[in-house]
């Protein structure tokens, strides 16, 4: 019989490749994703009606973003349960059409972002400086999006950085139903990051457990999840800090003049 220690050391190897069938993933996966979807509903669906009225109005480059993002989670949903189904063939090619639509959304999430706060650039709702959370949101999706389609001939990785690129715009679901819960907006670095990310710190909690707890922590997941946590705090203590209030006051302002908004 193993010993506890032996346990314990057998779960926190860190793994290449899963050692493991990659069959044992799949319904994990649709876990996490089924998570995905709650964080999502709950959250835009208790700020829809502000959102339709909300003055001014929302610029209509935010409706083509939000129709946008919408759709990439049923083209996750769709690639986890292609693969439950043994499609494999199926889920290859909507990969490299998620890949494009990806590319979409990269050029989106900035435009829309500077777009809504220019819009709000004289209102209480929305400060300039919450663009380190847009700016971290996409571009960990990007990257980590990147190292899941390079390690896409290694099952276990690709599956949990697919995820995780996921898991790095789960915030603006989750923070909105928080704020919806708890509207006053906390006032120090750790308590705004709680209450902004608190969605992506969960499911990220959830996986790493679970994987854990199966001894089967794949070291890219470990590295990403890591690095996407870290920089999601960064993103919050920038939120306070002087300089990029200004910096960032200043970029809004200059889109504004350009764009009309």
């Amino acid at each position: 019989m193993a010993t506890a220690a032996a346990v314990r050391g057998q779960r926190l190897v860190l793994h290449e490749k899963g050692t493991w069938s990659a069959r044992e993933d799949r319904v994990p996966s649709a876990v996490w994703l089924g998570v995905l979807w709650v964080g999502m509903i709950l959250g835009f669906g208790t700020d829809f009606s502000r959102f339709l009225h909300e003055t001014p109005p929302a610029p209509r480059i935010l409706y083509v973003h939000a129709a946008v993002f919408s759709t990439w989670m049923p083209i996750v949903t769709a690639q986890v349960l292609l693969v439950m189904r043994n499609r494999v063939a199926w889920h290859r090619t909507l990969g490299w059409i998620a890949a494009g639509w990806a590319c979409l959304m990269g050029v989106l999430g900035p435009w829309a972002a500077l777009a809504s706060l220019a819009a709000n650039l004289h209102q209480q709702f929305l400060s300039p400086q919450f663009f380190s959370v847009n700016l971290v949101d996409i571009v960990g999706f990007m990257i980590l999006l990147g190292c899941g389609i390079a390690l896409r001939k290694n099952p276990a990785a690709h599956k949990r950085m697919m995820i995780l690129a996921t898991v790095s715009l789960a915030d603006p679901g989750f923070s909105r139903f928080e704020s919806f819960l708890i509207p006053a907006e906390p006032k120090t670095v750790f308590v705004w990051f709680v209450s902004v990310f608190y969605g992506n710190v969960l499911l990220v909690a959830l996986m790493a457990g679970w994987d854990w707890w199966k001894g089967r922590l794949v070291r890219s997941f470990v590295v990403g999840a890591v690095g996407l946590l870290a920089a999601e705090y960064l993103a919050s203590a920038i939120y306070f800090w002087d300089p990029w209030k200004a910096l960032t006051l200043g970029w809004v302002q200059a889109f504004a003049r350009v764009t009309g908004y």
